[in-house]
């Protein structure tokens, strides 16, 4: 190579990392979100997740000008969801619904993943859970479930194992009563479970069944809170019989650890128009949701490992003897 074709070839290279330089900053400085951003659902459609991220996503597309289109990934109590979103880039384009029986998993099992792995932006939704039974069954009251359960093993429909729900069904297990959990992945299928013999109880939460309830197919029979629910007068409280279990299920949207501290206050902020929102106020209210559902990432970490805490304790080796 000659000394001329040396030096155009180095003025290229310099143009090249010129140029290559140039991109890099126009990126950095990209408006953010400038393009979709993948909102991860780690249940099957139609479920209580599924509900918050539809909702959510479709109050935030108005307001960021972008879509959110949601994809679900049902499977391992939420485990195969939380596998995508820590696969993606930590660049605030993956977002995820998380459950609390997902989260519980922190309590009860061994994860491949920890806190550290991911941000909390903001708690979306506060619900009571319950026990529920088929309105058509012989177990309509709470008498009848402890009654029936010291005879003969009751099937409890539940989200996956080391769930909030299987958390509940071993505290009552503890007390004499022959309640075993039986996963069903499928929100549709655990929600009919009931309904079709497949299981003598449904561990789930009032609102995500509304449909159910409203056309009494199903019926809750015990409320796992501190008082009685005003929409339910009839229905026991956990606490008035002396069970000392209220695990509420929540659900978070959350982002991979890494991301990018303005792009997370982004997705914090148009969360929060989420929450004050008309539409999503009477969403809440048909849920049967509590009034303090919505939390911001500012507070939000403090409220889990509350909360994480609480499921510890709950689920240590004879606890719910107790």
């Amino acid at each position: 190579m000659s000394c001329i074709e040396l030096k155009q070839r180095t003025l290229q290279i310099g143009a090249a990392l010129l140029l290559g330089l140039a991109s890099l900053a126009v990126t950095a400085q990209e408006k953010y979100p400038a393009r979709p951003i993948e909102f991860i659902v780690p249940w099957g459609p139609g479920g209580g997740a599924d509900q918050v991220a539809r909702k959510s996503g479709k109050i935030m597309e108005e307001d960021l000008k972008i879509s959110f289109p949601v994809v679900n990934v049902p499977g391992a109590t939420g485990n195969s969801g939380m596998a995508k979103l820590l696969a993606a880039q930590a660049d605030g384009y993956s977002i995820s619904i998380m459950t609390w029986d997902t989260y519980a998993l922190l309590a009860t099992s061994k994860t491949r993943w920890s806190m550290k792995d991911i941000v909390p932006v903001a708690l979306m939704i506060k619900q009571p859970s319950s026990f529920m039974s088929a309105a058509n069954g012989n177990l309509k009251t709470w008498a009848d479930v402890e009654r029936e359960a010291k005879v003969r093993p009751l099937k409890v429909a539940v989200t996956g194992f080391g769930s909030p729900d299987d958390i509940t069904v071993n505290f009552f297990a503890a007390r004499g009563l022959k309640l075993i959990a039986v996963p069903f992945a499928n929100p549709g299928e655990r929600y009919t479970s009931v309904l079709g013999g497949h299981a003598d109880l449904l561990y789930e939460q009032l609102g995500d069944v509304r449909s159910f309830i409203d056309s009494k197919q199903i019926q809750p029979v015990i409320i796992f809170s501190d008082r009685r629910f005003s929409v339910f007068p009839d229905v026991p409280a956990s606490k008035e019989l002396g069970y000392d279990i209220t695990l509420p299920q929540r659900r978070a949207v959350i982002v991979k650890a890494g991301t990018d501290a303005g792009r997370i206050k982004v997705l914090s902020d148009a969360l929060a128009k989420v929450a004050a929102s008309a539409e999503y106020k009477a969403y809440l209210k048909e849920q049967y949701a509590s009034d303090d559902s919505y939390f911001s990432a500012q507070d939000a970490a403090k409220i889990m490992e509350e909360e994480l805490d609480q499921m510890k304790r709950m689920a240590a080796p004879g606890a719910a003897a107790k």
